[in-house]
C-alpha cells in the first residue's frame, strides 16, 4: 500500500450552481431542473469509499483557503472581486455557464486551497499520492472570468503554487476530463517548465479549443499537448493515447510533480459527453500516471477532482481512481459490466488510431 492522502470537505457539497436546466437559465419554456454540477457524484464517491473500506485506509487531510494572492497567480484582480460580490448579493454568473451561488467565494477559495494543500502534502513527503475531492471545479476557469460551472482554476494555481513557493522546476498537468481543459492551457501555453496534456473529445467544450495544432507558442511550443478524440472512444484508444503520446512525452520532460485534473466524464454512462471510458480504464490510466511518477519524481502523483455527472457511475470510476493509487484493493466490481459489456470500448477502432497517431506525429519533433 501507498500513503494516499484525501483532501475534502463538507462545504464543497454546499457550492450552490445554480437551478439550470442543463446549461440554461430557468425562464419561458425552461423549467428549473438544477444545475448538472451537483454535488450528488461527489457525495456518492465520498460514500462508496467508507462504504467499501477504503476511506479508512487514506490520510485524511483537511484543506485550509488559498490566500488571495495564490489567487493572483493566475486571476485578475477583478475576476477575484466580482466573484465576492456575487457571492455576498445573492449569487449570478461570473462568467460564462459559472454560476456563483450565495457564500461560494469562500468555497472556491477553499477549493483551490484543497488543490494547494495536496500538492504541498505530496511535495513536502506527508504523504505518498493525494486525491482532493473539491468543489467547484477549476479546469475552463480563465485569468479574469468563470467558465463551464468553475470559478477559480484549482489546477492552475497549484501547479503555479509548487513553481512559486515550492521551488519545483517542471510540473506536468494531465486533463482527462472529456472537455478541454483550456483554462489551464491558457496558463501555460508559453511556459515550457510546465507541461499541460488534455485528452478530451474532439470539437465539445469549449468551442475552437484543444484543436491538434495548438501546441503552445514562443519558448512554450511543445508543452501544450491535445489529444482530441472521437466520439465513443472508450478504454481502449484511451489507453493507446496515454501509452503512445502521454508516456514518451512524460518520459522526455521528466516532471517533477504530476498533477491530474481528474474529470470521470468520459465514463460510458456519462449524460455530458459521447465517450466510453470505464472502471477498468480509469484504473489502467491512473496505473500508468502512477508509474510515470514512481519513475520520474518519487511518485510525486495529486489527483484534482474536475467533472462527472452520472451520479450512478461516476462514483465507481473515482473509487477505481483512488484504489489504485492507494494500492488498496477492495471488493468493489463494477456492477454496470453486464450493462455495457457487449459495446466496443475496448476494442481500438481504425480511425480511433488514426487521430492518436496524428497527434504523435506533430509532437515526434
Amino acid at each position: 500500500m501507498r500513503k494516499t492522502a484525501f483532501i475534502c470537505d463538507e462545504s464543497y457539497f454546499w457550492h450552490d450552481a445554480g437551478s439550470a436546466a442543463l446549461v440554461l437559465p430557468p425562464g419561458g419554456y425552461i423549467q428549473p431542473d438544477g444545475s448538472a454540477e451537483s454535488p450528488e457524484s461527489k457525495r456518492r464517491f465520498k460514500g462508496l469509499m467508507e462504504r467499501s473500506g477504503l476511506y479508512d485506509k487514506l490520510t485524511l487531510i483537511k484543506p485550509t483557503p488559498a490566500t488571495e494572492e495564490q489567487l493572483k497567480y493566475f486571476h485578475t484582480s477583478a475576476h477575484i472581486e466580482n466573484v465576492k460580490k456575487l457571492s455576498k448579493s445573492g449569487g449570478g454568473d461570473c462568467g460564462a455557464l459559472a454560476n456563483v451561488g450565495n457564500g461560494s467565494y469562500e468555497i472556491a477559495v477553499l477549493a483551490v486551497g484543497g488543490a494547494i494543500t495536496a500538492v504541498d502534502a505530496v511535495v513536502n513527503g506527508k504523504c505518498d499520492n493525494a486525491y482532493a475531492l473539491t468543489r467547484p471545479p477549476g479546469h475552463h476557469a480563465v485569468a479574469d472570468m468563470g467558465m463551464g460551472y468553475c470559478i477559480f482554476n484549482n489546477a492552475a494555481i497549484a501547479a503555479l503554487y509548487a513553481r512559486k513557493e515550492l521551488g519545483l522546476q517542471r510540473v506536468m498537468v494531465l486533463d482527462w476530463d472529456v472537455h478541454h481543459g483550456n483554462g489551464t492551457e491558457d496558463a501555460f501555453y508559453k511556459d515550457p517548465n510546465v507541461l499541460f496534456i488534455s485528452i478530451h473529445q474532439e470539437s465539445y467544450f469549449p468551442s475552437g479549443r484543444g484543436e491538434i495544432n495548438q501546441i503552445g507558442e514562443g519558448e512554450g511550443i511543445g508543452t501544450t499537448v491535445n489529444i482530441p478524440l472521437p466520439a465513443a472512444s472508450g478504454d481502449a484508444c484511451y489507453m493507446y493515447a496515454m501509452e503512445q503520446v502521454v508516456k514518451p512525452i512524460v518520459d522526455n520532460f521528466k516532471p517533477q510533480l504530476i498533477i491530474i485534473s481528474a474529470g470521470q466524464d468520459a465514463n460510458i454512462f456519462d449524460p455530458s459527453a459521447r465517450m466510453m471510458v470505464t472502471t477498468d480504464g480509469y484504473t489502467k490510466m491512473t496505473k500508468l500516471m502512477r508509474e510515470l511518477a514512481e519513475e520520474h519524481c518519487g511518485g510525486k502523483l495529486v489527483a484534482l477532482h474536475e467533472g462527472g455527472y452520472s451520479t450512478a457511475y461516476v462514483p465507481f470510476c473515482s473509487h477505481a481512481v483512488v484504489e489504485e493509487m492507494s494500492g488498496f484493493k477492495t471488493d468493489v466490481e463494477d456492477p454496470f459490466l453486464p450493462v455495457y459489456g457487449s459495446t466496443p470500448y475496448n476494442v481500438l477502432a481504425n480511425h480511433q488510431k488514426a487521430r492518436v497517431d496524428e497527434v504523435r506525429a506533430v509532437h515526434l519533433k
